[in-house]
């Protein structure tokens, strides 16, 4: 079971580089080919001036304090139990290719249920101090 007392811990902060090569590697890969991504000369004739990532690149620069929640060895999740149960991100505005995005992030939920727990981690993704990206990760893992 998963100790209530574990919410309000935090993780992080994570610095990731956002390179302009594995911002059009990412687009590429998930098949979202938007000039804006991709094509240098068409971003900045852009509202942003310069290429931006996908807004689901989030995942990426985010990843490692989810990373930093599952092998938490005093939450002690069981991982082979474990089922990603949901996720979603609220977009505060773009990254833009070669900012630093940091990271950081906060289990904000736990509930135990019959036979279940439930455990919700939220990440805070920033540039300068601005927010870009708030994401949460809800976890199940079953006894």
């Amino acid at each position: 079971m998963i100790d209530p007392k574990f919410i309000g811990r935090t993780y992080g902060p994570v610095k990731y580089e956002v390179g302009l090569e594995k911002v059009k590697e990412y687009a590429n890969a998930v098949g979202d080919t938007n000039p804006l991504y991709v094509d240098e000369e068409a971003a900045a004739k852009g509202p942003y001036g310069t290429i931006i990532a996908p807004p689901m690149f989030a995942v990426v620069y985010a990843k490692d304090i989810v990373g930093q929640l599952l092998f938490d060895k005093d939450v002690d999740l069981n991982i082979m139990m474990l089922v990603h149960g949901e996720q979603e991100f609220e977009f505060h505005r773009p990254v833009k290719a070669r900012e630093v995005v940091y990271t950081d992030g906060e289990i904000v939920h736990i509930e135990n249920k019959e036979k279940l727990d439930v455990i919700t981690l939220e990440t805070r993704s920033k540039v300068e101090g601005d927010l870009v990206t708030t994401g949460r990760y809800t976890f199940v893992v079953r006894r």
